[in-house]
């Protein structure tokens, strides 16, 4: 019998064909092909290839690709990455240490973590567009303030233990850098101590270490550090505490306090028993551990020291039309901004985190915050009661952990060591010291069936008697949170609507680009958001046991290994927990290198550190309370390191030359062509040199720091990788290092402090030991080994979908949208500052400086009007006074690249109907702006122009318009008139 077959085509199908149908590099860059191959050509380059070389001196370029993998599919990689995160075993947290499990309302998680309308906003610098934000940093200032029972709060700090390090430079200015010592209670929690020592060390002040009760007060003592309640869960007596501040007054130093906000509630505040300065962290207000971060530390004062606290404060002041308006006060009291003179380097905050706290503490108010404490008090108490009747002497007198408790008690107990392996094997995390106790931690996620299983590890069995929830020696008498807002929205249909009301007064990119240079706004992605919020990553806690943290390890190791491999080092350090962290890092990497070779001592001292003087202000800040002396290096006309200056001050302090700091592509946004003799001149003199990453979307796939020639560099992920600004925070600043510099990474935060956490075995506990990281000489610089370690799968996503060929397209794309939106706007506006065959890098800074005089209209101005088109301003006079630098990243499409040219040439046209006396120089739509609803809509309109001209000056604003929430602030009068918590109903 004869078959016949059906002729089947076997020629192979498109190899592409068969890839994943949802990678990622098109979705995440803006412009499509199409776009980009009509920039080019309105440019007069043939590729993107073509246009790099144009712009990418010959001398630093990268002759092979990124070794990074092929593009990914976004399910494909999610899937990995879940697998990966399924090899971190959440455990019953009771390690405590200042981090705490804890219950997100569903409500915040969900429209306000998860939410793009808060995540992808930028630090409030336009406060007209930022009110929503602002309102709810107030909030957190107000809770923290109330709380604390001081009279001013910052809008957060990074962590716990910089937040301390912070409050001893804070104190050390206060005593105009006279006293020299500072004091930290042996009871503070180990990892805060070893950042303190860190930075303590770097600043020249002895750092002393002891029980505060032994102090010697003398005339070099500016602080004392107390932990309120402290690690071993013991609560100080409040008067004994009185007249410790009282002495400390009397000898002119000042007194500081750690201390938790939950416990706050039911105990005596800081500020009424006689505390300068509070810090802590308000991690266990609703935010995920995610194993150490990133989370909201918060610094409250006195009111006579809040020119001295580092970090943002949000203010009152009023709008053009008398409205209460929130903005960010003194700002001429950032410490970043003292350069040189500064005590910190501190220049952002953790804002999304502030703002989960904040909502907690409205979703709760004071009753509900109360309540939660109470009940994870009367849970420590049934445990502390079964535990005392089975003959534990736990907080006795027979122990060093006296007094009342809140949450966490300490248990004496020869079998410290077996009783946490056991717990760890049961699914439970206790805190083990050396071999002879056991400290214990409750929180509010702690069941009635938790306390039974952690009783069963002692063989005690409970007890049957009413959990005593008085804390009568250190109660708290003063009201708290009573301000409206902490007493209105508790159902979840009230908070949903006050969470969107206040989202719908701030622009963000679910708006509109975000056009600021040297911020890099581009897109956080979807894919790369998911993983942050799985609880796998959410609720580790940092000194869980390592073999419950597999799963970040992996992820840790891969994202180190890609990191060196596009900066061309060796070795990196995901430790820093902000860009400012990460300079901070990198200095104390090459101060620690120095040391090691004997350059740095009684008889020799490399400090000097070269900065040019475009650099941003954190550079010489960072290098300050890094141990440097800083000497700045001039400029030339084209805005680059002015060679001869640098060859001259090299020479000049060859003996004493540490370290040059430099951006690069420079903060002029050009790359400059000598960067390679800058490097080599500064290594001929003995320094090393640093890099600051800001500008590395322009390097990335196409050049590299190591290839350059610099020995260190920190990277920003909160820019160039991706992890959204969060309105201010979180951000991450990881460090790469050449060889040489690879043992001065960061050391771990327990190193040598005996905690059974993270450092098991490591020693006696002993505070008063090396507390150094043997390792690491330079000791740690982030209270949690891997910083902020819950955001770095966003850049692990990010990396793993673009492979190496996505991100050098990605920055060939934020190259190309830089210069076709220069060469547009070349006719009206000067571009200040090109590079070789008259290219920018992936920024450029137009000129504004002489539409002062020709019009009376000023940087300001301009910045205000473009509000009323729908965007958010560029970086304003910065690094050249009345300019704008435009970055418009590689996320933005042509059509929306088009829109903020046309805006800017509209805006332009303006300028010229004043310059032609067709507009009035006062009355106008550019000093008036920006222009809200309620005044356009006004029975009165006293403006030379129309409504129609102010509220709608081009086509898109039919079709969508942002409004702005209020008038132009008046900043002078919010600083003449400081205000800084909630304002009062009746005003």
């Amino acid at each position: 019998m004869t078959t016949t077959s059906t002729c089947i085509d076997k020629t192979m199908p498109d190899p592409d064909l068969l890839n994943p149908s949802d990678t990622f590099i098109h979705r995440h860059i803006g412009p499509s092909d199409a776009d980009v191959a009509t920039m080019l050509n309105e440019l007069g380059y043939s590729s993107l290839d073509a246009l790099s070389d144009a712009v990418v001196p010959e001398s630093i370029r990268m002759d092979k690709p990124l070794n990074l993998g092929d593009k990914r599919g976004e399910h494909e990689l999610l899937e990995q990455l879940k697998t990966m995160a399924e090899k971190n075993k959440i455990a019953r947290s009771c390690i405590g240490m200042g981090y705490h499990d804890t219950i997100t309302p569903p409500v915040i998680l969900r429209n306000i973590l998860e939410n793009p309308g808060w995540y992808t906003q930028y630090t409030p610098y336009q406060a007209e567009i930022a009110q929503g934000r602002l309102e709810a940093l107030l909030n957190f200032q107000t809770m923290v303030a109330d709380l604390t029972g001081l009279s001013i709060s910052n809008s957060s700090l990074l962590d716990e233990g910089t937040a301390a390090a912070e409050a001893m430079a804070m104190c050390w200015g206060a005593a105009r850098r006279k006293k020299n010592t500072f004091f930290i209670d042996e009871r503070c929690h180990p990892q805060t101590i070893n950042v303190v020592q860190t930075r303590a060390t770097s600043m020249g002040i002895n750092l002393v270490i002891g029980k505060w009760e032994e102090v010697e007060i003398n005339d070099d003592l500016c602080g004392v550090l107390v932990q309120y309640p402290d690690t071993y869960g013991s609560i100080a007596d409040p008067e004994a505490l009185q007249q410790l501040a009282d002495r400390l007054h009397e000898a002119k130093s000042l007194l500081v306090a750690a201390t938790d906000l939950l416990a706050l509630t039911l105990i005596k505040p800081p500020g009424e028993w006689g505390t300068d300065i509070a810090i802590g962290s308000a991690q266990r207000f609703g935010v995920p551990m995610g194993g150490g971060g990133p989370h909201a530390a918060f610094m409250s004062c006195k009111q006579e020291f809040v020119r001295r606290m580092p970090g943002r404060i949000v203010g009152v002041s009023k709008d053009s039309h008398g409205n209460n308006a929130y903005r960010l006060a003194i700002q001429t009291r950032e410490q970043h901004i003292k350069r040189e003179r500064a005590t910190s380097n501190i220049c952002t905050a953790q804002v999304l985190l502030a703002i989960m706290a904040s909502m907690y503490a409205v979703y709760h108010g004071p009753e509900g915050l109360k309540r939660i404490a109470q009940r994870v008090h009367a849970l420590t108490s049934m445990l502390f009661d079964a535990l005392q009747d089975a003959g534990y002497g736990v907080h006795d007198d027979t122990t060093n952990y006296k007094g009342p408790y809140f949450d966490t008690i300490t248990v004496p107990t020869s079998q410290a060591q077996s009783i946490a392996k056991d717990a760890s094997a049961r699914g439970i995390n206790v805190r083990a010291f050396a071999q002879d106790r056991v400290s214990i931690s409750l929180d509010e996620t702690t069941t009635h069936t938790d306390v039974l299983a952690i009783l069963d590890l002692f063989g005690a069995p409970i007890n049957n008697q009413q959990p005593n929830s008085d804390l009568p020696d250190v109660a708290r008498s003063s009201d708290f949170l009573t301000h409206p807002v902490f007493n209105t929205y508790h159902s979840e249909t009230e908070l949903l609507r006050y969470i969107n009301r206040l989202q719908s007064r701030d622009l963000s990119l679910t708006t509109s680009m975000i056009p600021l240079g040297s911020c890099t706004m581009k897109l956080n992605g979807t894919s790369e958001m998911l993983p942050v919020t799985w609880p796998e990553f959410a609720r580790m806690h940092p000194f869980a046991p390592p073999e419950q943290q597999e799963g970040y390890a992996e992820l840790c190791s891969d994202l180190e290994k890609w990191l060196a491999e596009i900066t061309g080092f060796a070795a990196v350090s995901l430790q820093p927990n902000a860009g400012s962290q990460g300079e901070y890092a990198g200095l104390l990497a090459i101060r620690g290198y120095h040391e090691s070779r004997g350059d740095v001592g009684p008889d020799k001292q490399r400090d000097v550190c070269l900065i040019p003087v475009s650099a941003h202000g954190t550079n010489p800040a960072s290098a300050v309370i890094a141990g440097f002396q800083v000497v700045a290096v001039a400029c030339d006309d084209h805005g680059n390191i002015d060679i001869e200056d640098l060859r001259a001050k090299a020479k000049q302090h060859e003996d004493k030359l540490g370290a040059l700091m430099i951006t690069y592509p420079s903060t002029h946004g050009v790359f400059e062509p000598g960067v390679r003799e800058i490097c080599q001149i500064v290594h001929d003199h003995g320094g090393q040199v640093y890099m600051d990453g800001a500008n590395m979307n322009a390097q990335v796939g196409l050049t590299s720091p190591g290839l350059i020639g610099a020995d260190v560099c920190h990277l920003n992920l909160h820019k160039t990788f991706c992890i959204p600004h969060g309105g201010g925070g979180p951000g991450m600043g990881p460090i790469g290092v050449a060889e040489h510099l690879a043992p001065f990474l960061p050391g771990n935060p327990l190193a040598g402090m005996g905690t059974g956490c993270g450092d098991q075995g490591s020693g006696e506990d002993n505070p008063k030991s090396e507390i150094r990281n043997p390792k690491s000489p330079v000791g740690p610089v982030s209270a949690a080994p891997n910083g902020s370690a819950a955001i770095l799968p966003i850049s692990w996503v990010y990396i793993a979908l673009m492979g190496g060929q996505g991100l050098k397209r990605a920055t060939q794309v934020a190259i190309l949208n830089a210069n076709y939106m220069a060469n547009r706007l070349r006719d009206h506006y000067p571009v200040l500052y090109t590079g070789q065959n008259n290219t920018v890098a992936h920024e450029f800074i137009i000129d504004c400086r002489q539409f002062k005089k020709s019009a009376g209209v000023e940087i300001d101005d301009i910045a205000k009007r473009l509000m009323d088109y729908g965007f958010h301003a560029p970086t304003m006079s910065f690094p050249v006074p009345g300019t704008l630098m435009i970055e418009p990243t590689e996320s933005e499409s042509k059509a929306e690249l088009d829109r903020l040219v046309d805006a800017l040439i509209s805006i332009r046209g303006e300028i010229q109907k004043i310059e032609d006396g067709e507009y009035d120089r006062e009355d106008n739509v550019l000093k008036n702006a920006p222009h809200t609803a309620a005044a356009v809509s006004a029975d009165t309109w006293p403006h030379t122009y129309s409504r129609e001209l102010a509220a709608y000056p081009a086509p898109w604003t039919r079709d969508h318009k942002f409004w702005p929430h209020v008038g132009r602030i008046d900043n002078p009068y919010g600083d003449r008139n400081l205000f800084c918590t909630c304002v009062p109903m009746e005003t």
